[in-house]
């Protein structure tokens, strides 16, 4: 006899706390980083090639969905950061009760969106 239950647990069954959100975040981020600095170099040989190959370089540039990727980009650079710090920080054990866990993940996102705006706005 079959049962409808699924063979192994999977992420719709878990509920989600903040805790786990944030790791899985975190290890999209980190795959995030890897591709987009690939991309990133790859923009970056475009201008150092040829000067003939400039002007793709300024058309890539230029365009505005190119930009909101690379404030994304920024974005996840910043996650990833504070992230990592927390992260090293309950390595050592250091803010493990549940009080400190919440405020360091909200931290995590001011400081991510804080970060952002001060590159890409005000610097």
């Amino acid at each position: 006899m079959r049962s409808n239950r699924p063979l192994s647990p999977h992420l719709s069954i878990y509920k989600k706390i903040l805790t786990s959100v944030f790791s899985i975040f975190h290890r999209f981020t980190g795959i995030s980083l890897s591709i987009g600095s690939i991309l990133i170099a790859l923009w970056f040989c475009l201008f150092a090639l040829l000067p003939s190959y400039y002007f793709v370089f300024e058309i890539i540039s230029a365009n505005i969905f190119f930009r909101f990727i690379l404030f994304i980009w920024t974005i996840t650079i910043f996650y990833h950061l504070f992230n990592g710090v927390r992260y090293l920080y309950w390595s050592f054990g250091i803010g493990m009760d549940l009080n400190s866990v919440y405020f360091s993940a909200y931290m995590v996102l001011f400081l991510t969106m804080l970060s952002s705006i001060l590159v890409w706005f005000l610097l």
